[in-house]
């Protein structure tokens, strides 16, 4: 399960909405994909199709999808987003990531 705080939620809805997606009806899809300085990073996007073996949760009234590979490095993470002075942009709260980058932006297991 991949849990969405309050303030991703906000920002997923506002965002798919720009894009000419429908929060009721699409997804968010996140992923881990191979690469970034700490080994793994994620990747988020928005999709209106769930291919086979993808993995569908919906949490704080947000569609999220994730391929089967995936699901075994984001079990138990939390979509946050921040807007502060720091910058701004989605943030994974992962428990299984043992060593994460900087920014926030990769992890290794």
């Amino acid at each position: 399960m991949i849990k969405v705080s309050d303030t991703a939620k906000a920002k997923v809805i506002e965002l798919m909405q720009a894009d000419g997606f429908n929060p009721d009806q699409d997804f968010v899809r996140v992923g881990v994909k191979s690469g970034g300085c700490s080994g793994l990073s994620y990747d988020l996007k928005f999709d209106n199709s769930k291919e086979n073996e993808d993995k569908v949760f919906e949490d704080n009234d947000v569609r999220i999808i994730v391929d089967k590979k995936s699901f075994l490095y984001l079990v138990g993470t939390t979509l946050d987003y921040s807007g502060g002075l720091n910058g701004s942009g989605f943030m994974f709260n992962n428990p299984n990531a043992n060593r994460t980058c900087g920014c926030g932006e990769s992890f290794s297991l």
